[in-house]
C-alpha cells in the first residue's frame, strides 16, 4: 500500500512539474514578444505613447476576450461573482500601457522599460506576501536580487550610450510612471491568478479581465489615435502591436499564469528588457558596452535561478511552486 501511495504521489508531483514547465515556457514566449514593442514603436514616431498603449492593449484585450468568448459566457456567473478581483484587474490593464509607454517617452526606452518590468516581480511578490500570506523563498529573493542588479547595469549601459546632449527634464516623472506601470502589471497578474484559483478557467479570467480593460481604453484611443490612420507605416505598427505582442503574447502569458505563481511569472518576464536591448542593437543601430552585456547575463542567470526545477538546487524533490526556504 505504501509503495502504491508513493507512486501516486510521485506521479502527481511529476504532472505538476510538467505543468509548471509548460507554464514557464508560455511566459518566456510572452516576454520575448513583449520585448519587440519598443523597437516597433520607433517605426511610428508621430504616434503618441498614449495612442500606442491604447491601440496595443485596447484592441489586444478585446481580441483576447473575443477568442475566449465561449468560456467567458459559460462562466459568466463565476466571473461576475469576482467583484473584488475583476474591477481591479480591468482598471490595472487600462492604466498599465498608458503608464508604460509614457514612461518610455519621458525617461527613455531603456529606463522606462527596466523600471516598469523590473519593479513588477518585486511588487507582485509583495502583493502575494501581504494579501495571500505567501512566503518569499530564499531562492526567489536570490534570483530577484541578481535580476535587479542586471537591470541596473543594463539601464546604466543604455543610458550612457544615449545621446549625451539629449536632456530629459521630465525623467523623474517617467520613472514614477514606470513604477505605476510595474504596480498595475503586478495587480492584473495577481487579480487574474486569484480568479483562476477561485474556479474561473484561465481563458475566461484573462479574457474577461483584458476585455474589460480594453473597453476602458477605447475612449483614450478615440481621443489620441488619429495619427495611426495618417500613414500605412503607423497603421502597420498599431496592427502589429495589437496582434502579436499584446494578443498572442497575453494568450501565452495567461496560459503560463494558470500554471505558475504570479510572482514567478512576472519575474520570468525580466527577459523582456534583454530582448528589447538586443533588438535595439541589431535593428535600431544602438550600441551596448560590456556592462550592458554583463547586465543581460545577470538577468539570464536570474531566470535560471527562478525557473529551473528546485531539485537542481536542493538535491531533493519538492512540490512545484513550493520552494524550500
Amino acid at each position: 500500500m505504501s509503495n502504491t501511495a508513493e507512486q501516486q504521489t510521485s506521479t502527481t508531483t511529476d504532472a505538476r512539474s510538467a505543468q509548471q514547465t509548460l507554464g514557464t515556457f508560455g511566459v518566456l514566449i510572452a516576454a520575448i514578444l513583449w520585448g519587440t514593442t519598443g523597437t516597433a514603436a520607433t517605426f511610428a514616431p508621430e504616434v503618441s505613447p498614449l495612442a500606442v498603449g491604447a491601440v496595443a492593449m485596447g484592441f489586444g484585450g478585446l481580441l483576447q476576450c473575443l477568442i475566449a468568448l465561449r468560456p467567458v459566457v459559460a462562466q459568466r456567473r463565476k466571473i461576475l461573482a469576482q467583484r473584488r478581483y475583476l474591477p481591479i484587474g480591468a482598471l490595472a490593464v487600462a492604466i498599465y500601457p498608458l503608464a508604460f509607454y509614457a514612461s518610455m517617452n519621458l525617461a527613455g526606452v531603456a529606463v522606462g522599460t527596466v523600471i516598469s518590468i523590473g519593479s513588477a516581480p518585486l511588487l507582485s511578490a509583495l502583493l502575494e506576501y501581504f494579501f495571500d500570506r505567501q512566503r518569499l523563498s530564499r531562492r526567489w529573493m536570490c534570483g530577484a536580487a541578481v535580476g535587479v542588479a542586471g537591470m541596473v547595469l543594463l539601464t546604466l549601459a543604455e543610458s550612457g550610450h544615449a545621446s549625451a546632449g539629449a536632456e530629459r527634464p521630465h525623467a523623474l516623472a517617467g520613472i514614477l510612471l514606470g513604477l505605476v506601470a510595474g504596480l498595475t502589471y503586478a495587480l492584473y497578474s495577481w487579480s487574474a491568478r486569484q480568479m483562476m484559483q477561485k474556479g474561473v478557467s484561465g481563458p475566461a479570467a484573462m479574457g474577461s479581465t483584458f476585455g474589460a480593460g480594453g473597453l476602458l481604453l477605447m475612449p483614450v484611443l478615440l481621443l489620441t489615435g488619429a495619427p495611426l490612420l495618417q500613414s500605412w507605416s503607423n497603421a502597420a505598427v498599431g496592427i502589429y502591436m495589437a496582434l502579436v505582442p499584446m494578443f498572442i503574447g497575453y494568450l501565452c502569458y495567461g496560459y503560463g499564469l494558470a500554471r505558475i505563481r504570479a510572482s514567478t511569472a512576472t519575474t520570468i518576464t525580466l527577459l523582456e528588457p534583454v530582448v528589447a536591448a538586443l533588438l535595439a542593437v541589431t535593428l535600431v543601430g544602438e550600441t551596448l558596452p560590456a556592462s550592458g552585456w554583463a547586465g543581460m547575463a545577470l538577468i539570464v542567470i536570474c531566470l535560471a535561478i527562478i525557473t529551473l526545477p528546485a531539485g537542481l538546487f536542493s538535491g531533493r524533490r519538492v512540490r512545484p511552486d513550493r520552494e524550500p526556504v
